[in-house]
């Protein structure tokens, strides 16, 4: 069993920025971002694989987000530029097992979640 606590969320203004952490209570394997506005599915925002040797990235977010892991305080960075509007909702952490390339998008593939922080951009 693995417990994710996610931390970093706040409001911000349209083109500033925010870094979220997700800390893990012991080791994980593949872990990812996904987000839910008011109204909408939970979707995929961003994964990265166990040795962090390669991330995925919903075309949404791409060049503005950046997904990043520290193995050695077992947590999960998501630097987030250029915030739009559209980038306000809960985001939440999840972590996996090993998983092929295609599984990293869908939330199905996923055991563990945070309880999820609250991004807010105003514009």
């Amino acid at each position: 069993q693995v417990q994710l606590g996610e931390s970093g969320g706040g409001l911000v203004q349209a083109g500033g920025s925010l870094r979220l952490s997700c800390a893990a209570s012991g080791r994980t394997f593949a872990m990812g971002w996904f987000r839910q506005a008011p109204g909408n599915d939970r979707e995929f925002v961003a994964a990265i694989s166990a040795r962090a040797d390669t991330t995925y990235y919903a075309d949404s977010v791409k060049g503005r987000f950046t997904i990043s892991r520290d193995n050695t305080k077992n947590t999960l960075y998501l630097q987030m530029n250029s915030l739009k509007p559209e980038d306000t909702a809960v985001y939440y952490c999840a972590a996996g097992g090993i998983l092929s390339a295609v599984s990293y998008f869908h939330r199905g593939s996923y055991a563990y979640w945070g309880q999820g922080t609250q991004v807010s951009v105003s514009s």
